[in-house]
């Protein structure tokens, strides 16, 4: 058909070859426009008014446990501009790990990906309260400056998903991109569903991977938590005054980070204790990290600091935190929490709350170093008094008949986690003597029965595992 000359080099058949590929893939393009795809891809450039390939992609990437935060940074951002959120979605073909504009291009040239409904996740926003987050969705709206701009939501993705959210702000211009980006960052941060609750690090039972889980605040009062006279002052005057003063305290120079580290023997009251801080500053954050979830302290400090006034609390320390010396190969936790504690600032109103078991074997970098551990209380087993209180206190909810100055004196050396499951014991001997009564009488034979029960040989590890060996 004389498309290419008769006598030509092997050079210039070359380049014919590469022109005529353009060639067919520009009409490829043109007719794939025509085709299925046409309506996804006229709504994103009709509203940014350039083609797809001019179209400017800035993107932020953000942890699973931010898709309720990043929904609501969004919602809020549409109101400021005076949005009609009109969401629309993608479907067809895998989209599980695919970025907007790759679907866009695979829309266009090959059919897989069409406009559709939006995709809707549930995420949590609270211990009981949860709230629709758009899943895979794209919304029109416009940059700060008016620059017509798209914004798409990407949530985790499930089992065989991606574990991160993503946003990604589409627009013709970068400069408005990227301000459209900043500015829902700003809002999401001001939003932020996660301040002022109480959180705990774990791992999801699907593919090991950290999430974080909302628990209801304690709500205990001074007269619930038994210890020596003076030592929950002191405690609180280390902690909840400093909350209360903070402004002034910057204004004096004075550093506002500390560290408290409650130590003692188990089932002496030190994990009540830290319950009744929860509750005793209702708006604070607080962050949970126990056992395995240890591993996430670097994700715990960054929340903290962005979420202060905080408290991150890390029980049983012990287990990440021994004494170098015993682990000569060393141990990448150790460092981890040490990198944590000092990395937060001074500035930063956030309180670390360490408790063990076995404060002699602690890395002495962690406890002799000051700005680490500021405070370092005891929580010793009960004396006499403490442990007639803790007879109160735990048979509120009975009525308690016994005897109890002979209670306090056969239970010398016990801890207060022994007093409380020995008048469950009770409590369970009397429904037992009693079972269609209306009250549950616990008098001297139920508490001498259970406190028998508990003495006998066959309970030693019982006896041990509560702290009363």
């Amino acid at each position: 058909m004389g498309i290419a000359p008769e006598n030509t080099d092997e050079e210039s058949l070359r380049a014919f070859a590469v022109q005529l590929q353009r060639i067919i893939r520009a009409t490829a393009d043109t007719v794939a426009e025509d085709s299925v795809a046409a309506p996804l891809i006229e709504k994103v450039t009709s509203h940014l008014k350039v083609p797809l390939a001019q179209v400017v992609v800035v993107a932020q990437e953000l942890e699973a446990w931010e898709h309720a935060t990043l929904q609501r940074g969004v919602d809020k951002y549409l109101e400021e501009q005076g949005t009609d959120p009109a969401w629309f979605g993608i479907s067809g073909g895998q989209r599980g790990h695919e970025d907007l504009m790759g679907m866009f291009a695979a829309a266009r040239r090959h059919g897989i990906y069409e406009l559709g409904a939006v995709d809707f996740a549930t995420a949590s926003i609270g211990p009981e309260e949860v709230t629709e987050a758009v899943q895979l969705g794209l919304v029109p709206t416009t940059a700060p400056d008016g620059t017509p701009v798209i914004v798409g939501i990407r949530g985790p993705g499930g089992m065989h998903g991606p574990t991160i959210c993503r946003f990604e702000v589409l627009s013709e211009s970068r400069a408005a991109a990227v301000a459209a980006r900043d500015r829902i960052e700003q809002l999401m941060r001001a939003h932020d569903v996660l301040r002022g609750q109480v959180l705990a690090f774990g791992v999801s039972e699907n593919r090991g991977n950290q999430m974080l889980t909302f628990l209801p605040r304690p709500d205990l009062g001074g007269g619930d938590v038994v210890l020596p006279d003076g030592v929950l002052d002191t405690i609180e005057r280390h902690v909840v005054s400093v909350a209360d003063q903070s402004a002034r305290l910057l204004a004096s120079g004075q550093h506002l980070k500390r560290g408290l580290l409650l130590h003692g023997p188990p089932g002496t009251g030190k994990t009540h204790t830290v319950r009744y801080l929860m509750g005793r500053l209702p708006e604070t954050t607080v962050i949970v990290l126990t056992g395995t979830a240890m591993r996430f302290i670097g994700n715990a400090a960054a929340l903290a600091r962005r979420l202060q006034p905080s408290l991150v609390v890390l029980e049983d320390v012990d287990l990440i935190a021994q004494d170098r010396s015993t682990t000569p190969t060393g141990n990448p936790l150790l460092f981890a929490l040490l990198d944590a504690m000092d990395g937060i600032g001074n500035d930063a109103d956030v309180t670390f709350v360490l408790t063990t078991n076995r404060a002699q074997e602690l890395e002495h970098a962690l406890t002799d170093r000051p700005g680490r551990i500021d405070l370092a209380v005891e929580v010793p087993k009960p004396d006499a008094e403490g442990r007639e209180r803790l007879f109160r206190l735990y048979g509120k909810g009975v009525e308690l008949t016994a005897d109890l100055s002979q209670a306090v004196a056969e239970t010398e050396g016990v801890t207060a986690s022994f007093v409380k499951e020995l008048l469950r014991r009770a409590a369970l001997i009397s429904i037992a003597g009693d079972p269609h009564g209306t009250t549950v009488v616990v008098d001297d034979h139920a508490l001498t029965t259970a406190l028998r029960e508990m003495n006998e040989s066959r309970s030693t590890l019982t006896r041990s595992l509560l702290g009363s060996g």
